[in-house]
């Protein structure tokens, strides 16, 4: 893969930007950003030329301290909500479901139906990180491009990861980044996991199933390929072997709360009402 200064190289974070198409994407100065990495809220790389390289959670915390700091909020105010934000943003590269609301001097963060707070006031800003994706766009498919060009240079990592990067905006050049990574390393657990998953989304269970199970060869201890593969296994009315999936889920994270609901679900219709019960309290105490 080529790794020139501003031809995005990949790190095992995924795709990185440089400090120019960090400026232009956020309207912040190389002196701003450069100050921020100083002070340790960033997590950026350094590229071949020793240039600093960032990542997209680098991009949507200077995203927030570029809004938190147009509203006049003060310099140690914004430190505190940069680093809980940093240690508290959602693990993994799917983070376009997040939404960051700053009121007053709280920094609310949303996760699908999880609400938590970095720091604890009228409105300042409201952000969806799927509009920061979108303004990394087109650095992504320029990556994208450039890795198709040189796939003998790209390992299954690097395929996964630009494929984690496209999701946020093409899935059919996310597809096809997994299925390049699957070829380099048939058995990619994340890979197949995320394939299956969109695959499952376009409604195709029994192939999503395919890619579970792959993904629990390469790595039987893969929590969400079990509990991905009970659902599916479960939409294609096979119960039996949905429980079986949901409880080695469980087995592997026994506080998979959605593992206990679902089986809490299929015990219900068996009529199995203790059982039905028993999860059903576990996903209550687990969801708190």
């Amino acid at each position: 893969m080529r790794n020139g200064a501003d031809q995005g190289p990949y790190n095992d974070r995924g795709m990185s930007y440089s400090l120019r198409e960090v400026s232009a994407m956020l309207g912040l100065s190389p002196a701003q950003i450069r100050a921020y990495a100083t002070e340790g809220f960033l997590d950026p790389e350094r590229g071949p030329r020793g240039e600093l390289r960032f990542g997209f959670h680098d991009l949507i915390l200077l995203r927030t301290a570029g809004e938190l700091t147009a509203a006049n909020i003060p310099p140690r105010k914004v430190r505190r909500v940069l680093q809980r934000l940093r240690d508290q943003l959602p693990e993994g590269r799917t983070l376009t479901g997040v939404r960051i609301t700053a009121d007053g001097e709280r920094v609310i963060v949303r996760d699908g139906e999880v609400v938590w707070n970095p720091e604890s006031g009228q409105s300042l800003f409201d952000f969806a990180v799927a509009d920061l994706a979108r303004k990394a766009q087109p650095l992504i498919h320029r990556n994208a491009a450039d890795a198709r060009e040189r796939p003998h240079e790209v390992d299954a990592d690097e395929w996964y990861e630009l494929g984690c990067e496209l999701e946020m905006s093409s899935i059919e050049q996310a597809i096809d980044a997994y299925e390049r990574a699957l070829k380099v390393e048939p058995d990619h657990p994340d890979a197949n996991v995320n394939l299956g998953r969109i695959l499952h989304e376009q409604g195709a269970p029994q192939l999503a199933e395919k890619r579970y199970r792959a993904a629990l060869e390469g790595d039987p201890d893969h929590e969400t390929a079990a509990f991905n593969l009970g659902v599916a296994l479960e939409d294609l009315g096979r119960t039996a072997d949905a429980v079986r999936a949901y409880k080695r889920a469980i087995e592997l994270s026994p506080g998979n709360a959605d593992a206990h609901y679902n089986l809490a679900g299929i015990y219900e219709r068996r009529g199995q009402k203790q059982d039905a019960l028993r999860h059903l309290k576990t996903y209550r105490i687990l969801r708190g």
